[in-house]
């Protein structure tokens, strides 16, 4: 048997077993597709986050996925400087930041907006204290639940989060309710509070 009969009968066997591993291949190919697709177009192979707080209520909810642009490939435009120059996101002004809380990894990403950018010895908000190093101001843009900046409260606790911190960028918009999926399989179920 040549190579095209060979894949002529790979093609179109009735085996059971030849089947599945049709099955196998095609849900491969898609993957590596998605991921290489996400890659160009983001600068990740896993652009996409499930939301699992209400932190960011109510521009997006619990249970929503969004899509993450590598902060290699972009420039954080921060609340103060989206308000000068009107740029917004997620309904409001400056970029929308995944960042790994005092850089730890292993710890979930926290997603808020990012404020503003505090210089090391620049006070971190009016009347507060100085930065001990360069880094951006952050807060969630849910007002019961974060009334504060994340370096006010224990979300950061005097600590801007550093460039290299930074995952990315939250891109486009949100598609609600698909992340409780995620989030259910991992044992999260905040959608269902």
């Amino acid at each position: 048997m040549d190579l095209k009969d060979k894949i002529k009968y790979f093609k179109e066997s009735d085996n059971f077993l030849i089947g599945l591993l049709r099955d196998f291949l095609f849900v491969f190919i898609v993957v590596v597709m998605f991921s290489s697709i996400s890659y160009i177009a983001l600068g990740r192979f896993s652009p996409m986050v499930a939301v699992e707080s209400g932190s960011m209520i109510p521009h997006i909810q619990i249970g929503d996925i969004i899509f993450v642009e590598s902060v290699n490939r972009t420039k954080i435009i921060t609340f103060n400087e989206g308000k000068e120059t009107g740029y917004s996101t997620f309904d409001e002004y400056g970029d929308v930041i995944l960042y790994k809380p005092r850089g730890r990894d292993g710890i979930t990403p926290i997603i808020h907006r990012a404020m503003y950018f505090v210089n090391a010895g620049e006070p971190m908000w009016t009347g507060g204290p100085p930065a001990p190093f360069a880094g951006y101001i952050t807060k969630g843009d849910n007002q019961k639940t974060n009334s504060m900046f994340d370096q006010q409260g224990s979300i950061s606790p005097y600590i801007p989060v550093k460039p290299e911190w930074v995952i990315g960028v939250a891109r486009f918009n949100r598609i609600p309710w698909v992340g409780c999926v995620s989030l259910a399989s991992r044992g999260i179920f905040t959608c269902f509070n």
